[in-house]
């Protein structure tokens, strides 16, 4: 009986869509204290806030569908400007990334001569580097986009750094012992060694785009969903909160996805888990 319903490759999306509806039922039952509700929400009302966000007002207000809250739809201002600063801030950290990377990795002496400021860089708390670039930039966009480009940049360089020195010396030598030049050996033995590596970083910068994006938003500016979060704990309205938290993760996944699926049509070359463990 058991070995019919556990977790498989047929029904794994069925017990990922029932971990969530059991997290959800466990909320809704905690949240019927009132007092309970005030700190952790109310899963019916995070989802009437999402609901009045997007969808412009046909109904009166009411239980679902607070006062004020139902002609709502600027949330897809606020929702382009920090989806606008995470696209640009993944896109710049990705490339400067992936540049410092590949240019470090191949010249050992400025490697060498970089490495403790590059150390200390990626060991500093680059949130209090925030007002610093509000003063640089203004609080417009550009401020958010910096600072998320500090929390990608780093996490991009270090696995391409790591990709490039990873290459089997063996490869290089037969590469060259074919005649390939620098130019060839960048192309075809090191930019696919350290590409793995580079989409093993993008995933996780993905949410780091977005943790840049909102910080900034915190603390300094009057768009975006972080500004419409932080409004919403100025009046201890932790349902707005959630709901700002939960459309925040939607897109951070739907961000993350489009990054593997690119990821699986340029690693068609590399073979899968289970097509490794029949070899």
């Amino acid at each position: 009986m058991w070995s019919a319903v556990r977790p498989n490759e047929r029904n794994l999306g069925a017990w990922q869509v029932a971990v969530l509806a059991g997290m959800l039922v466990l909320w809704h039952l905690l949240s019927r204290n009132q007092q309970t509700a005030f700190f952790i929400g109310e899963p019916v009302l995070v989802a009437g806030r999402i609901w009045a966000w997007f969808v412009p007002a046909t109904l009166p207000p009411n239980a679902l569908f607070p006062e004020g809250l139902e002609g709502r739809a600027d949330i897809y201002l606020h929702l382009g400007i920090t989806l606008l600063e995470t696209v640009l801030a993944f896109g710049a950290g990705t490339l400067l990334g992936l540049g410092f990377g590949l240019w470090l990795a191949l010249a050992p002496a400025a490697g060498a001569i970089l490495d403790p400021y590059l150390k200390a860089a990626n060991s500093m708390p680059r949130v209090i580097l925030a007002p610093i670039f509000a003063l640089w930039f203004g609080l417009g966009i550009w401020s958010k986009v910096a600072l998320a480009v500090t929390l990608v940049f780093f996490i991009v360089f270090f696995n391409v750094y790591q990709g490039v020195k990873e290459v089997s010396p063996v490869v290089l030598a037969n590469a060259r012992m074919l005649g390939a030049n620098r130019r060839q050996l960048l192309r075809t033995v090191y930019l696919p060694s350290a590409t793995s590596w580079v989409f093993s970083s993008l995933h996780t910068s993905v949410g780091l785009a977005f943790v840049g994006a909102v910080v900034g938003e915190y603390l300094g500016s009057a768009r975006g969903v972080g500004y419409l979060i932080l409004q919403a704990e100025g009046t201890f309205d932790v349902n707005t909160v959630f709901a700002g938290i939960v459309v925040l993760t939607a897109f951070a996944l739907a961000l993350d996805g489009l990054v593997g699926r690119i990821e699986r049509r340029l690693m068609k070359w590399q073979p899968r888990q289970g097509e490794t463990e029949k070899l």
